[in-house]
């Protein structure tokens, strides 16, 4: 059951909005130790997120969601009047993987009213990045026709027109969202010639539905590097995992353990099922030559789902081929959890919780991508992280714009 509801930005509780996720299937760990509590503070500086008696501060945006900044405002505070002014690059820091075991599985076919170029056949190596915006550009075709209330937004978008570069080369971002019922808070679709391909999408506060994180980034070592997750809505402490795959129990985290593996039980049963797992397990070892990204940063770690593949493969056509088809079915999966009606939050506290939850794992997944991307495309990094995050402010969507 569908239904309207506008969310208010201010006067939400900032509580019950807990910190982020892991690396990669459970028997994978982030290295690295991780602060659990510092001056009412969690791990990766999100505020309320395991201390039961949080230290309170009206003016700290990290507690306060109403002051969550504009997307304007946003690029301001970094310095950037617009969203093609390049800022210096923090050091680069690259996100972590991990292994996994048997063949990809078959994606449905994308639709034809695609105008983009037709992708390179499988063995061909001259144009990988052709090849990936083409099957890129079919998924968001496909996703808009499902979904008609998915309106673009040139405002936030980089036209081919525009002449936006990256790193010298040609970028292109189609941003959209669906506000109320249909609940896409931001999709952006980002190509730059040459080098790289990435779909993220991120859902309003009406469902608990998974963000996608869909990206392959060819490097100059003619390797190429895919991350490939869907992000869970509610904070699991997927980062704390052990090389077992076994997580902290009430002794070090209190009655907040139970409530985090709750959020992994819902998880597992609604999306992490036998079927998608195997589906993550056969695509990241069907992969020729491939080995997991090595390091991640804090906010990485605590933004990345336990599903997630992370891997740095050779260029070669049976990889891209690979490549296309592990994100086209993840896309499909994407799809057919958005057009459930069970996913959908009952009235009131669910959702208003969603949102608080969301609008500080927005400004994690920024700082995340930030590092990456800083890493990626150097001084032009920071450029190409504020267009693809889209607006922060949840309020943007799901009845608030």
């Amino acid at each position: 059951m569908k239904f309207t509801l506008v969310v208010a930005s201010a006067a939400l509780c900032a509580s019950g909005a807990l910190a982020f996720n892991h690396g990669f299937f459970r028997g994978m760990s982030a290295n690295g130790k991780l602060t659990i509590m510092s001056n009412g503070i969690g791990a990766g500086g999100m505020a309320d997120t395991r201390d039961p008696e949080p230290f309170i501060n009206d003016s700290d945006p990290r507690q306060s969601i109403s002051a969550a900044p504009s997307f304007e405002e946003y690029l301001k505070s970094r310095g950037m009047a617009a969203a093609t002014t390049a800022t210096p690059a923090p050091a680069p820091a690259t996100p972590a993987p991990a292994p996994v075991a048997a063949a990809p599985a078959p994606v449905a076919a994308a639709p034809t009213s695609v105008s983009s170029p037709t992708p390179v056949a499988a063995g061909s190596t001259s144009d990988p990045i052709f090849s990936l915006q083409a099957s890129q550009t079919a998924m968001v075709d496909k996703i808009a026709a499902a979904i008609p209330d998915l309106a673009p937004k040139p405002d936030l978008s980089w036209a081919a027109a525009d002449g936006v570069t990256v790193g010298g080369n040609p970028a292109t971002l189609d941003g959209r969202d669906a506000p109320g019922n249909s609940n896409i808070a931001w999709l952006a679709s980002v190509n730059v010639a040459n080098q790289m391909s990435s779909l993220t999408i991120f859902n309003g506060p009406l469902t608990d539905v998974p963000h996608l994180v869909s990206r392959c980034i060819v490097n100059a070592d003619n390797t190429m590097s895919l991350t490939l997750d869907f992000r869970p809505r509610a904070y699991g402490a997927y980062e704390m995992v052990d090389a077992d795959g076994n997580y902290p129990g009430p002794e070090k985290l209190g009655r907040d353990a139970f409530t985090y593996s709750g959020n992994r039980k819902e998880f597992e049963k609604k999306f992490g099922t036998e079927e998608v797992v195997a589906f993550m397990k056969s695509t990241a070892a069907s992969f020729e030559g491939s080995s997991p990204i090595a390091a991640q940063s804090e906010s990485e770690s605590l933004t990345t789902g336990p599903l997630a593949i992370k891997v740095t493969m050779p260029v070669t056509g049976g990889n891209v081929a690979a490549v296309n088809a592990a994100r086209e079915q993840a896309a499909q999966y994407w799809l057919t959890w958005a057009l459930e009606d069970s996913h959908y939050h009952k009235p009131g506290a669910p959702i208003n919780s969603q949102y608080v939850y969301d609008s500080k794992y927005r400004q994690d997944a920024y700082s995340a991508l930030l590092s990456t991307y800083s890493a990626a495309f150097g001084a032009d990094g920071p450029k190409v992280t504020a267009a693809e995050s889209g607006p922060l402010d949840e309020a943007y969507v799901g009845g608030g714009s």
